[in-house]
């Protein structure tokens, strides 16, 4: 028969009389859940701009940018170049949805919002920007914090405002366990439809009663149309009731040109009836004259 193998078998070390258990650390229900090293959705917008913005275009955009942990940066496009190029940017990127500002003329600010590369896209004009630095307001929210969205109710009846909720949901909300994201949610981002225009506005959540203070960024978006591709291709809605800032500006010139002529008017028939006689003269009032 052969030998027996000896197998070591390390004994139970019993714990002494004077020596501490050691229990594992509890989690206190305020601490915040831990972070996951991956995150599933995987939402990142490109936020950037052509040349030639102004100041507070710039403003805005960053003001973006901070409220959207989930959002990159990139350098200014070329005003040469066309929109179809953003899609490249955004794939180099590694982003999937965009915000890109576009100004015309100086003076009249656009705001695309796209889903990269495959679309939906929508173009709106940007009307009565007010940025953070401008407002001053009173409230103040964590940065990196995730929103709660809040959309007025004809989001859910038109279909145009339907499909624009969508796009702001996934443009706007922050991706759960996002690596630069904080797990508070103190702060409210608001989409109000009044007169056929959108109205953005950012509330903070106040902790003593629940109630809102305005933070800022506030703008409107005008919506002019909504293409089934990125950044062009057919078109799914158009505003029509949408005017151009172009078309306004020679409304108002017609109306001030017209006033112009008005006043010319007056003015001639005021001289004209100063240098007319008031009365009649009678001819042989002279006569009797020494």
């Amino acid at each position: 028969m052969g030998k027996r193998k000896r197998v070591a078998v390390e004994k139970p070390v019993k714990a002494k009389k004077n020596d501490e258990v050691i229990l594992p650390t509890a989690r206190v229900s305020d601490e915040p859940v831990s972070k996951k090293t991956k995150w599933t959705n995987r939402q990142r917008v490109l936020v950037f701009s052509s040349r030639g913005i102004t100041f507070q275009a710039r403003h805005l955009m960053q003001d973006l940018r901070t409220l959207m942990p989930q959002a990159k940066s990139d350098t200014k496009l070329d005003k040469k170049d066309q929109l179809f190029v953003v899609n490249e940017v955004c794939e180099m990127k590694n982003c999937n949805k965009c915000i890109f500002f576009e100004m015309k003329k100086k003076q009249d600010l656009y705001l695309w919002l796209s889903n990269t590369p495959r679309g939906p896209s929508a173009k709106f004009h940007v009307q009565n920007v007010h940025t953070m630095m401008e407002l001053k307001m009173t409230g103040n929210c964590l940065k990196g914090s995730r929103p709660l969205l809040s959309f007025d109710k004809q989001f859910d009846e038109v279909p145009q405002w339907m499909l624009l909720k969508e796009l702001f949901i996934q443009i706007f909300g922050t991706p759960n366990q996002h690596p630069k994201s904080q797990p508070f949610i103190d702060h409210v981002l608001s989409f109000t439809v009044l007169d056929n225009r959108i109205w953005f506005r950012n509330y903070q959540i106040l902790e003593e009663d629940g109630s809102l203070a305005e933070i800022g960024p506030r703008f409107v978006l005008n919506p002019i149309r909504i293409f089934k591709g990125s950044f062009g291709g057919p078109t799914l809605y158009q505003n029509p009731q949408y005017v151009s800032p172009n078309e306004h500006r020679r409304l108002l010139k017609r109306q001030s040109a017209h006033k112009y002529v008005a006043r010319i008017s007056a003015k001639k028939s005021r001289e004209s009836r100063k240098t007319d006689k008031t009365y009649k003269l009678d001819p042989t009032d002279d006569i009797f004259q020494t």
